[in-house]
């Protein structure tokens, strides 16, 4: 069967709250992004494992609130707005300034604005130095994120295939989430892949193209 080179055509994921999906493992954090500006505290820390959805969250909120981000702008960005709105994600994974992030941290507390952060781990598990800094973060709003439910990889493969204009035969989303790597960063991914073989190879997406791609990609767990 001839093949053709497909066009690397750019594509954006929307972040807006209207595409977020929502599942059991993710609901309180979401619940968290909405709740906003009424915080019980001024620090919310979205913990949750890889590719649990963390960054997307955070972009949803730095697009819907307006809020600045560590990563972009700086800490220094943040502080120099007063109340203001910053996101720092991956705190846990080093890299950030921990004199800055504290006294951004602090400044929050005592109602200089509001801050999201997300990470991997809880305070107490990362490799932080400053102890002042780890209590700090002790001390914020912890909002637990699940790994990827059944309920919500099925959401989010729909919504990257109806993106990019993708028709599935009936079954295929959920013979994906059967044996797929359990992670939103893998969808995203994935169907990146299957929309490359597709446009390459001229056919519809069905199984056995669904299969080759996971094969080849590593992707296949089941």
């Amino acid at each position: 069967m001839a093949r053709q080179l497909p066009l690397e055509l750019p594509h954006r994921p929307s972040y807006s709250r209207d595409d977020l999906v929502v599942s059991e493992a993710n609901r309180l954090a979401v619940g968290a992004i909405d709740a906003f500006p009424d915080w019980p505290h001024p620090v919310v820390l979205i913990s949750g494992p890889p590719g649990s959805g963390k960054s997307h969250l955070a972009a949803v909120f730095a697009a819907e609130a307006g809020g600045a981000t560590a990563r972009r702008d700086g800490v220094g960005a943040i502080l120099a707005e007063r109340p203001f709105l910053g996101v720092v994600d991956d705190v846990d994974r080093g890299g950030l300034d921990e004199a800055s992030l504290f006294a951004l941290v602090n400044a929050a507390r005592l109602g200089g604005g509001s801050l999201l952060l997300t990470s991997r781990v809880l305070p107490a598990a990362m490799a932080i130095q400053t102890p002042d800094l780890r209590s700090r973060l002790a001390a914020a709003t912890t909002v637990p994120l699940g790994a990827p439910d059944d309920a919500l990889l099925t959401g989010v493969l729909a919504k990257l295939f109806s993106d990019r204009q993708i028709e599935v035969e009936p079954g295929a989303l959920a013979y994906l989430v059967a044996r797929m790597e359990r992670s939103l960063d893998a969808a995203r991914r994935i169907v990146a892949e299957i929309d490359r073989e597709a446009l390459s190879a001229k056919r519809k997406v069905t199984r056995p193209l669904l299969r080759r791609v996971l094969d080849e990609g590593g992707w296949l767990f089941g």
